[in-house]
């Protein structure tokens, strides 16, 4: 029996919603469920309106990210999770071919490469993601900065079991730390082919909000420092 995979799209007055949802609806894995989180939008709703039918929609008060994806997780009813941002694309076959991916190394979490893409939706640089042959190189990266793009993630629903939600007080790094949770327990594998598209675009949070991220970066390096030094520690080892 095929296993069902849950899309959640947090939407929050993205002009781009549409493209997203289309994109999450032609997966060529026909057990998918597209969920879509309005997270107290004051525009571009009506873009969602076209495909009421065919997806499961929610509205909610504004929240935040973490908050929009939690309350998606908690509607859904597969056994495997994915996440779109409403202004990023998945190719049609990345939830076939990273479920397939992630069978094969019996994974309960996986990342990919992906694409750059313009606001018009043209690809200006192929396999974008900085990524690490060797864990320890992985790790050591990790103690500074996050190189897992959020909407390339899969991971089996029960992972949430062990590791919480995410963390509704980031307003910016939720999946970061969601990562350093992530891999205290688990192996984070790596799928390099780029099944994702991310857009790059003026009005996108990483150019709007870089104050913010960085001190939350800051932050949440801190919190890890230690549990990251005993990682590398433990891995330096193991070789």
């Amino acid at each position: 029996m095929m296993e069902k995979v849950s899309i959640i799209i947090p939407f929050h007055n993205c002009p781009y919603i549409a493209t997203a949802i289309e994109s999450a609806l032609i997966q060529t894995y026909p057990y998918v469920e597209v969920i879509v989180v309005n997270d107290g939008a004051s525009s571009h709703a009506e873009k969602i309106t076209p495909y009421l039918p065919y997806i499961r929609y929610f509205a909610k008060s504004n929240g935040g990210t973490a908050s929009a994806l939690n309350f998606g997780i908690q509607q859904a009813s597969g056994s495997y999770f994915a996440w779109l941002s409403s202004d990023d694309i998945f190719i049609k076959d990345k939830i076939d071919t990273q479920l397939t991916f992630m069978k094969d190394h019996h994974a309960h979490l996986s990342y990919t490469n992906y694409d750059l893409i313009d606001g018009n939706g043209h690809v200006f640089q192929k396999d974008a993601a900085l990524y690490f042959t060797h864990k320890l190189d992985f790790l050591k990266h990790l103690q500074h900065a996050n190189n897992i793009n959020g909407c390339t993630i899969m991971m089996k629903n029960e992972v949430f079991q062990t590791l919480g939600l995410f963390n509704e007080n980031l307003k910016y790094t939720q999946d970061y730390d969601f990562w350093l949770r992530a891999v205290q327990h688990y192996e984070l594998h790596y799928l390099n082919e780029s099944l994702t598209q991310y857009r790059v675009h003026e009005a996108m949070g990483s150019n709007r909000f870089k104050d913010g991220i960085t001190a939350e970066i800051a932050h949440v390096t801190g919190v890890y420092k230690q549990v990251l030094t005993e990682l590398i520690r433990r891995e330096r080892e193991s070789i």
